[in-house]
Order: structure tokens, then C-alpha cells, then sequence
């Protein structure tokens, strides 16, 4: 006998207006649950596009409920849109599936926005159907409208769309203050304009959102301390400049003494804030201890970038001794290479002992994108791996430090 087919009428709220104006948290499983939560966002916003298309998916269900195996959810994202609200749109799926073995599904949208998170929807069910609910205006219009305006709360693009405009006005001002010329300001956007198209800028803010302030944690004093050290460095490094200026120093020179500035006293800072957040997750519980390798590896960069700075403003300004040659240069380069080698490994074995002595059996594993991996069934010390079994009943391992996270659930790097 062939097994009976399932099917599920999903509905998205990708930007959590749910939760945002009605307070209503997903998944939304079952009819009833969907229409109550769909009243109260009506309620709540009576012009809220997203009730009328929960409405539309319980109208859908209703035209299918003499079929066996359906079901009608509505799964929730985030305000902040992007790769947060995908990931928390993933991991509210898959507790529907465990709940709900559907094999596809009739997707429905109230437009544009919804439609975004469809390639998330297909890598995990057969999509039958789309049914886009859409109110009555220019249909074209309201999809421009949206993409646009979603675009925008996106932090990627409105750090594009905005924050460039404003970096080139503050620039232009300090320049112009200063007496730096155009020349300086296109310089520091195309290194701003060169980290962004590399890059380089998300995996700072990715590093920088770590460091979230509190004032019941140890680390708020740290951060307050960290902040004056900005202005003081700042002021620190102009200083240096008048006096290179002043001193008839060529624009080399200049440059190399302002950065020597820079990196003594910004590396203090970045250490002492680190130190804040190591102090910070020691008094937390043990699952979160596992952080510790990763604020060792933001000591161990800072210690790196600041010696190399240092040796090379030397080499480049040698204005007292003792004098720094090349030579001395490419031995600071090859002496921090060895020790950037060397303190990931320590980092990483450091990180595999935190974990394996973590109680992880029974606990969801799922990557940091929201998929669902399996169940941990244990940690083999031997092989500094982390076995669970895959939905598909599968026996696999994963490496201990791919681990990114622990708490009510496992996550692991992509």
C-alpha cells in the first residue's frame, strides 16, 4: 500500500508583523490557532496585508479539509529581515515538520517580500502551489513598492544607501575643517567602498555585534572605558599629525607616525574590551563558555595587528634608535604569522575541550542558516567529533569545533 500523502498550506510573515502588532509568536499550527491570530492582527492593524492572506490560506484549507493529511501553519520571521528572519523562518519549519511530516505544500504570499524566502520553502518541501494574495492596487506598484522598502530595512543595503552619503558628508566636513583636501576623502571611501565589496565590513559588524552592552555585566564599564580610549586616540593621533605637519615631515612619514599613535592606543583598548567579554562569559554557564577560543582569537589578532603596525612605522620613520631595517620587517610578518598559527590551534583545542565535556545528548542539531541536521547522540573524545542522527535516521559525525553555539539547541557552522 503506497503511504498516504500530506500536504500543508503555509503562509509567511517574514517581517514578524505578528508578533511586532499583535504580539502572537510562530509557528501558527491549525486552523483555529491561524484564524484567532489573524483576527488580532486585523484588530491590531486593519490595514496589515499579511491577516489577509492567513485569512486567504484558511479559505484555501477549508476547500481542501474533505482531503486527507492537511494542515494550514504560518510561520514568523524577523523585523530585522535579511539572513535573521530566513534562519528563524527555517528553524519555526522544521518544528513544524517534526510535528507535521508534510511532503509539500500550496505556498502563500502577500507579495514581493514573502517570495524571497521561497528557495528556504523548496529545499525542504515540494511547493504545488503559489497563491499571492494581493489587495486592490497596482499590483506592479505595490511589488516595486516593497522590494524597495524592504530593501531598506535591510542592514546590508541601507548601510549602502545610507550610510555611504553620510561616511562622504562627515568626511567632507573633517576635510574641509582640517584643510585635508579631496584627496584624503576619496581615499578613506575607497577603503570603506574596497572592505564593503570584500567583505570585510559584514565580518566586522558579524564581530562587533558580540560585544552587546548591558549594565548588569562587568563589561558595560569596559565598554565605557573603551569608548573614551576612541576619543582619546583620536585626539592622540591628530595631535600627531599637527606636529608631523608643523615638523616638515613628507606625507609617508606623517602617516606611519599617525598610525604608530593609532595602534599603541587602540590596541590597549581592544584588549581591555576583550578582557571585559572574557570576564563576562567565565561568570556565565558553562554552554557558554565555548565562547572563550573566540574572544581569545580577537587578543591574539589584536596582539598581531599591533606589533606588525608597530615595527612597520618604524621601519618606515627610523628617526632614533634604535634604527629598524627590512629585514627586521619581514621578521615581524613571519613572527606573527607563527603566532597566528599557533594561537588558532590552541584556540581550537581549547574550544574542542569546552564542548566535549558539554551534556549534548539529545539535543537538536541545526546549522546557523536554520536547517535541521538531527539529534546529538553523543561526543567521541577520541575523534574530537559530535555524533548525531540525521532525520533519515542516518549515523553521522560532526567536528567539535564546528560548534558555534550551545543551549536549548546545538548549532554548528555552515
Amino acid at each position: 500500500m503506497a503511504a498516504k500523502k500530506v500536504k500543508l498550506v503555509l503562509c509567511i510573515d517574514r517581517d514578524n508583523d505578528m508578533y511586532e502588532k499583535a504580539k502572537i509568536s510562530g509557528p501558527i499550527l491549525g486552523r483555529e490557532a491561524n484564524l484567532d491570530a489573524a483576527t488580532k492582527l486585523a484588530l491590531a492593524d486593519p490595514t496589515e496585508t499579511d491577516a489577509n492572506t492567513i485569512f486567504r490560506a484558511i479559505g484555501i484549507y477549508d476547500s481542501l479539509a474533505n482531503e486527507p493529511g492537511i494542515q494550514v501553519a504560518t510561520l514568523t520571521g524577523a523585523a530585522s529581515l535579511g539572513y535573521q528572519a530566513d534562519k528563524e523562518i527555517a528553524s519555526q519549519l522544521e518544528r513544524v515538520l517534526s510535528e507535521f511530516p508534510a511532503d509539500s505544500c500550496i505556498f502563500v504570499s502577500d507579495g514581493a517580500s514573502d517570495e524571497q524566502i521561497m528557495p528556504v520553502i523548496r529545499s525542504r518541501l515540494k511547493i504545488d502551489g503559489v497563491e499571492i494574495v494581493v489587495m486592490k492596487q497596482a499590483k506592479e506598484l505595490e511589488k516595486t513598492y516593497f522590494v524597495i522598502l524592504e530593501k531598506l530595512k535591510e542592514p546590508h543595503y541601507a548601510r549602502l544607501i545610507f550610510g555611504t552619503p553620510a561616511l562622504l558628508l562627515i568626511l567632507y566636513a573633517i576635510s574641509r575643517s582640517l584643510g585635508w583636501g579631496f584627496e584624503a576623502i576619496a581615499a578613506i571611501l575607497a577603503v570603506y567602498l574596497g572592505a564593503k565589496a570584500f567583505g570585510i565590513e559584514e565580518r566586522i559588524f558579524r564581530a562587533a555585534s558580540n560585544f552587546k552592552f548591558s549594565v548588569e555585566k562587568i563589561s558595560s564599564v569596559v565598554y565605557l572605558f573603551f569608548f573614551i580610549m576612541l576619543l582619546v586616540s583620536s585626539w592622540a593621533a591628530f595631535q600627531r599629525y599637527s606636529e608631523a605637519v608643523e615638523e616638515g615631515m613628507d606625507g609617508v612619514k606623517t602617516a606611519a607616525l599617525v598610525v604608530k599613535t593609532l595602534a599603541n592606543l587602540l590596541s590597549i583598548s581592544f584588549m581591555i574590551l576583550v578582557a571585559g567579554k572574557m570576564i563576562d562569559v567565565l561568570n556565565e554557564k558553562d554552554q557558554k563558555k565555548i565562547d572563550l577560543p573566540k574572544y581569545g582569537l580577537y587578543a591574539i589578532t589584536t596582539v598581531i595587528v599591533w606589533f606588525v603596525l608597530s615595527i612597520a612605522s618604524d621601519w618606515v620613520l627610523n628617526i632614533s634608535l634604535p634604527y629598524v631595517s627590512f629585514q627586521d620587517f619581514l621578521l615581524a610578518i613571519v613572527s606573527g604569522m607563527l603566532f597566528g598559527f599557533f594561537g588558532i590551534w590552541a584556540m581550537k583545542n581549547i574550544k574542542i575541550s569546552l564542548v566535549s565535556k558539554l551534556k549534548l545528548e539529545n539535543k537538536e542539531l541545526f546549522s546557523e542558516n536554520g536547517a535541521y541536521l538531527g539529534k546529538v547522540m553523543g561526543v567521541d573524545p577520541k575523534e574530537s567529533t559530535v555524533l548525531y542522527r540525521s532525520p533519515l535516521g542516518q549515523k553521522l559525525s560532526l567536528p567539535l569545533e564546528e560548534v558555534s553555539s550551545v543551549g536549548e539547541r546545538v548549532m554548528a557552522k555552515d
